[in-house]
């Protein structure tokens, strides 16, 4: 089976437009949580996001473009165009060789259709022409591959919040399996808007913590209270491992495993079995035993019932060697990208090898007593051979990544 490795990364995050304003940001332990801005949120529960802040989709797209995709694309093509420049291909990847797209959204253009049906049913006036194309969720990949000259597959993803490790993984089974050399994957997400922050409150799932924003997300804490709607995106460029060496590619991190399942339990309701058997088909998928994790990168959402499971699941899979494990939520500065946050958070776990520093979670101020995990709250430098980044989404969707440190 061939071997990927990461060797570009693009974003735009509550903590910056680039990744490296955002793994800054994250290293000096800041909080992206703020007073909802986009909208008038006054009479909801949950008056605070995770907002970009200072984003200028004009710099990557055309006017046109802009005028007429949902924001969730704009941030995917800013992320997406990042990338590649990270990655150093200046006109895109797809002069390299076969080259695909795959880009997760949980909620694809609901940012359009909410503005979209207030002004037809408030004002009276008329659907855009382009209303449909512009919220579904495989126009991000799409409109990437039109960008860039990409005709390989362009695939939309869709599992809830774990939308982006889903399309990292099926990139990445993509190039193991000879289809393409090259692939743009990650997530995009722009729910910050009435619609989601009003939905997902009457779920119960969002912190009220509305006078503190910044001390919120709080995940694995006792006195978490729900997690913190974000918005943004992420894309890793994937590549095969000797077309990277051919052309002399800085590598972030070796992607080594994926592992994905379905807890088959409850629409909302997370089930640590599940999780379990994802965290476990993706040390058995990169042929890593438990024993040579040093990090995981948690999913970490600041709920009280997510928390609780993902501890189990890894106290599961880790038994005894769970207190030597590392573990942190970039959710607690981040807040919850949904179908954009396991992307990110693949991207922070690679930087966190390449440059063997661990980010801590903020916030972690009484970790639950329930919970037998060894949770990073301060900056740790060590070695870090191998991480772990978990995904888990309503509907029990579960998707879990193995990075490595690339060794040559």
């Amino acid at each position: 089976m061939r071997k990927v490795v990461i060797t570009g990364i693009g974003a735009v995050t509550p903590l910056g437009n680039d990744i490296n304003s955002t793994w800054d940001n994250i290293i000096r332990q800041r909080s992206g949580i703020g007073r909802i801005t986009r909208f008038d949120a006054a009479a909801l529960p949950t008056r605070i996001a995770g907002e970009l802040k200072d984003f200028a989709p004009e710099v990557f797209s055309p006017a046109k473009d802009i005028l007429r995709l949902d924001p969730f694309i704009h941030y995917a093509a800013a992320a997406a165009l990042m990338a590649c420049k990270d990655a150093g291909f200046t006109d895109g990847a797809s002069e390299n060789g076969p080259t695909g797209v795959v880009i997760g959204s949980s909620r694809g253009g609901i940012t359009s259709m909410e503005k979209a049906l207030e002004r037809h049913l408030l004002k009276g006036k008329p659907f855009s022409p382009y209303l449909m194309s512009a919220s579904t969720i495989n126009m991000a990949s799409a409109y990437i591959a039109m960008r860039l000259g990409i005709k390989g597959p362009a695939l939309g993803v869709s599992t809830a919040c774990a939308s982006g490790t889903n399309a990292i993984g099926e990139a990445f089974r993509m190039i193991q399996h000879g289809d393409i050399n090259i692939a743009l994957a990650g997530g995009a997400e722009a729910p910050v808007c009435r619609l989601a922050v009003g939905g997902y409150g009457a779920s119960g799932a969002l912190s009220k913590r509305n006078n503190e924003p910044d001390k919120a997300s709080r995940p694995f804490d006792r006195d978490r209270d729900g997690f913190i709607v974000a918005e943004g995106a992420c894309v890793l460029v994937l590549e095969e491992r000797g077309h990277a060496l051919m052309r002399d590619a800085v590598i972030y991190a070796e992607l080594a495993g994926y592992g994905t399942s379905s807890d088959a339990f409850h629409q909302t309701k997370p089930e640590s079995g599940g999780e379990a058997f994802a965290i476990s088909k993706a040390l058995k998928d990169a042929n890593i035993p438990c024993e040579q994790v040093d990090y995981i990168n948690a999913h970490g959402t600041s709920t009280l019932l997510g928390d609780a499971a993902e501890a189990r699941a890894i106290e599961q899979v880790f038994g005894a060697r769970t207190v030597d494990v590392h573990v942190s939520s970039c959710k607690s500065m981040l807040g919850h990208m949904l179908g954009a946050a396991g992307a990110v958070e693949a991207a922070i776990t690679a930087l966190s090898i390449k440059k063997g520093i661990i980010p801590p979670s903020i916030n972690l101020e009484n970790p639950d007593p329930e919970f037998g995990l060894n949770f990073a709250t301060s900056l740790i430098s060590r070695d870090i051979n191998t991480a772990i980044s978990n995904s888990f989404g309503f509907g029990g969707v579960n998707a879990v990544l193995v990075l490595s440190k690339f060794k040559g």
